[in-house]
């Protein structure tokens, strides 16, 4: 489970994230949503230890990311598909992540395939990279130690109609074999279409949250609700 109680930055005493709380259980996907600079990344950064709260908490299966022994054996992150080396090759990436972690070597062919990498790319230069096939490599990193929650930021910049069709099918079975999802998106129609539970922010303030279907009754669609609750902000 993750559990975000009162959660609070403030930078300059300006607050970016504004006591925000929500939770995510098992078996479950969680769309995160808001306009640019409303306080998700910060969020997310802050439940995985990269940013300190000023006030609140970030919990996940029980405690703090950075108390988790090992931590990449129980949560998948990915935060920013950019941050990789790109003076490795796609397999160097893994490979390195199986000796710092202690998987198998034997996952970084399994995951290659999971993640629709095949050999030629896995011996490509990341640098050589196209922004989708580093969302693909960050999902292998993030699948690496078969975690039991996955906290995942616009996954789905750079991929293609049919990259985010096998997205949601995997983030979907995931979630359907007792997994935690954590989404945060722009588009919205896919996370309409996967996510259990919708968790809105605007100008660091949670401003709607609740099952998705109980939020797109009576015909109103995602993008409906994104407008009214952010005054049409993107």
């Amino acid at each position: 489970m993750i559990e975000i109680t009162h959660l609070t930055k403030k930078y300059a005493g300006h607050a970016v994230v504004d006591d925000v709380s929500f939770t995510c259980r098992p078996g479950t996907v969680t769309g995160f949503l808001g306009p640019n600079g409303s306080g998700k990344s910060t969020t997310l950064r802050m439940l995985c230890g990269l940013t300190p709260p000023t006030a609140g908490s970030a919990t996940l299966l029980g405690g703090r990311y950075r108390d988790l022994p090992n931590p990449a054996r129980r949560v998948g992150v990915l935060l920013d598909a950019s941050a990789q080396h790109g003076g490795r090759t796609g397999r160097e990436v893994l490979t390195l992540a199986t000796l710092t972690t202690g998987v198998p070597r034997r996952r970084v062919a399994e995951l290659f395939a999971q993640v629709g990498l095949d050999d030629p790319a896995a011996r490509k230069r990341v640098r050589a990279y196209s922004l989708g096939m580093r969302q693909r490599l960050g999902l292998a990193v993030a699948l690496l130690g078969e975690p039991e929650m996955l906290i995942l930021d616009e996954p789905a910049n750079g991929l293609d109609p049919e990259g985010i069709a096998w997205m949601r099918t995997l983030l979907r079975g995931f979630a359907d074999r007792g997994g935690t999802v954590l989404l945060s998106s722009h588009l919205l129609g896919e996370v309409q279409a996967i996510a259990d539970q919708i968790v809105l922010i605007h100008n660091g303030r949670v401003v709607e949250q609740g099952n998705t279907a109980d939020l797109i009754a009576g015909g109103r669609s995602l993008e409906d609700l994104f407008l009214a609750r952010t005054g049409g902000q993107s």
